[in-house]
């Protein structure tokens, strides 16, 4: 696990060909528009959320973030602890966010 500034995990995001970006936001903070190609699940979720992580590929690069960096900083260290080894928190998460952000399906 690992905390990015705004500027490296752009940088990193744009360069990483095994890069999955992973929104821990909840559905109505989602509601108001994502990163681009994220995958959204909610941290709030207890047991579901974990479930839901341990279904992912570990041999992505995960890219997390939330409305403030707090929680997807605890997304990351429950996936270091599921085994992820790489898992990069975006330090301000979306609130600090310059890039685009695109409506859910």
């Amino acid at each position: 696990m690992e905390d990015l500034s705004q500027e490296e995990w752009a940088s990193r995001l744009e360069n990483d060909k095994k890069a999955v970006v992973l929104d821990v936001r909840t559905d109505a903070e989602v509601a108001d528009g994502i990163i681009p190609n994220a995958i959204h699940i909610d941290i709030y979720k207890g047991q579901d959320f974990i479930d839901e992580i341990e279904a992912l590929d570990k041999d992505k690069n995960y890219y997390v973030y939330c409305r403030s960096g707090n929680r997807s900083g605890q997304a990351c260290a429950i996936m270091d602890q599921l085994g992820f080894e790489n898992a990069y928190n975006l330090e301000g998460g979306i609130l600090e966010w310059e890039g685009d952000l695109v409506a859910i399906d």
